[in-house]
């Protein structure tokens, strides 16, 4: 048994199952740097339960009419909106983020319910009439059976509702595997969903580390993954998902840039680059952490501008008012963004703003690091091409609009980028021509509205389709054509040894 006095258990078959493995994981609560619970480690064989149990209840959910499932989903919409403030509490609790922050993470989950309660309209397939003589054609969506999720610690309501929505909604059965570090509101999430109407076992959660991770990879009966990650546990988990035959969709890394045009609003820029890099204390895929001014005027007057307003700052507990970020998650990613900027300080990048000494009064054992900036910041640079996952952004120059276009474009990663200006024609090059798959015109956080597609490119996803909107009801399902000719009677036909024929 686990000495601390709350334990976090799996949700498997509609109930909350106390782990068997007697492995445990601490959960801290990053403002103090104590371990204010722990989470049960899955078993192959729990994981391997928590399948079985999924594949049972699955074909009768999927025989439910996709109107009937929409009900239950709508359901499920209005009890995660009568409890937000609840789980915004739990999660900020266990990841460190502000609790308004923390609604918004729950909220942008939301909208891709929202979207999966569609259900009925999107699983519509194609119809041909008389594609040839007496023939129609037509197509069917039909669920895959049992697949799996799993989520990071970033984001522990949106993601994993971002992944669960739509695969339920197409009559799967879904084995979530969220984040340890973070693990209460899935739990929380699971229970919601079965007092909506959820059947027990099509919601199935169970928390582990990379035992349970391979034992979903390698499991027979799981036909799809989907992850959210760092890069190289991305390309892990899909070639080996692949190996087993599996679909996959993983997403990884990211360094997303805002070109920042001599001709912007200035002003303007500047607000939406403290949020976008510093919201959150930076741990979001789609953080901008490196801005490009374009010009040296340009340059000067974005760092002028930038670093009293990285040294204002509010960084703080949580659940006080008026703190602009929390905690990182844990000492470990403090330790990271820490050494980050020793590396940036030591291959000879400009540290604007040092916030390395980040502990707030009161909360000395808390994992709070203050915001960094770094100026003249090159592609040789460490800082540059890694992903550092805290509140620093790093200033880029480029002369012109084609070195930061390169810029962008070359880089390893392809997640999100953004160009701040107020010329239509410049704006439009940069949409056409850069190699990213999420686009801001103005807007520093691309993340598309729910019945969009979201997805990075090169070492930023991994797949051949992306997460929620249309992509992810392809995703969760599988296609089957029909081609039926009915004879008018006996006598019709004959055998024909010549290949088939439309016309």
């Amino acid at each position: 048994m686990s000495s601390i006095a709350t334990v976090i258990p799996h949700f498997v078959g509609g109930a909350r199952a106390e782990g068997t493995s007697q492995r445990f994981a601490d959960v801290f609560d990053p403002s103090t740097g104590r371990v204010q619970a722990q989470v049960a480690l899955a078993t192959a064989a729990e994981v391997d339960a928590a399948v079985a149990n999924a594949a049972a209840a699955q074909p009768a959910w999927a025989a439910l009419n996709p109107q009937k499932r929409a009900r239950i989903l709508n359901r499920f919409v209005v009890l995660i909106n009568e409890h937000m403030d609840e789980l915004a509490v739990l999660l900020s609790s266990e990841h460190g983020k502000t609790v308004a922050d923390a609604k918004g993470d729950i909220q942008r989950g939301l909208e891709v319910l929202e979207f999966a309660t569609g259900i009925p309209h999107l699983l519509k397939g194609e119809y041909s009439d008389s594609a040839g003589t007496g023939i129609d054609v037509f197509s069917m969506r039909q669920p895959l059976g049992v697949v799996a999720g799993i989520t990071p610690f970033n984001f522990p309501a949106m993601i994993p509702l971002w992944k669960l929505a739509p695969a339920i909604a197409c009559g799967n059965a879904f084995v979530l595997k969220p984040s340890e570090r973070d693990p209460s509101v899935p739990i929380r999430l699971a229970e919601l969903a079965l007092e909506a109407g959820v059947p027990p076992g099509i919601l199935n959660v169970v928390n582990g580390d990379k035992e349970a991770v391979d034992a979903l990879l390698d499991h027979p009966t799981v036909k799809a993954i989907g992850f959210v990650g760092s890069t190289p546990i991305a390309q892990y988990i899909y070639s080996r998902a692949a190996e087993t035959g599996k679909r996959a969709q993983c997403f990884g890394g990211a360094k997303n840039h805002a070109i920042v045009m001599p001709d912007a609003d200035m002003d303007d820029v500047v607000d939406q680059l403290i949020g976008a890099g510093y919201g959150s204390a930076g741990e979001r895929c789609m953080a901008i952490s490196v801005a490009v001014p374009v010009g040296a005027e340009t340059a000067e007057r974005l760092v002028a501008a930038l670093r009293p307003r990285v040294e204002a700052l509010t960084v703080g507990a949580p659940t006080e008012a008026g703190t602009d970020y929390g905690p990182l998650v844990t000492a470990e990613a403090k330790q990271r963004v820490v050494d980050y900027i020793g590396v940036g300080v030591d291959e000879g990048a400009e540290l604007v703003v040092d916030g390395r000494e980040g502990a707030i009064a009161g909360d000395e054992g808390g994992f709070y690091v203050a915001g960094s900036l770094f100026d003249r910041v090159t592609p040789e640079h460490r800082i540059y091409r890694e992903e550092i996952f805290g509140p620093v952004l790093s200033i880029a120059r480029a002369a012109d609009f084609e070195e930061a276009l390169a810029l962008v474009s070359d880089h390893e990663y392809g997640n999100g980028a953004a160009i701040f200006t107020r010329d239509g024609h410049t704006a439009r090059e940069f949409a056409r021509r850069v190699q990213a798959g999420m686009i801001g015109v103005n807007v520093p956080i691309p993340v598309p509205i729910a019945y969009h597609t979201f997805g990075g490119w090169k070492a930023s996803g991994f797949g051949d389709l992306n997460q929620h909107g249309p992509d992810s009801i392809r995703f969760y399902t599988k296609t089957k054509t029909v081609t039926q000719r009915w004879p008018k009677g006996p006598d019709e036909g004959g055998a024909s040894f010549v290949m088939p024929q439309m016309a």
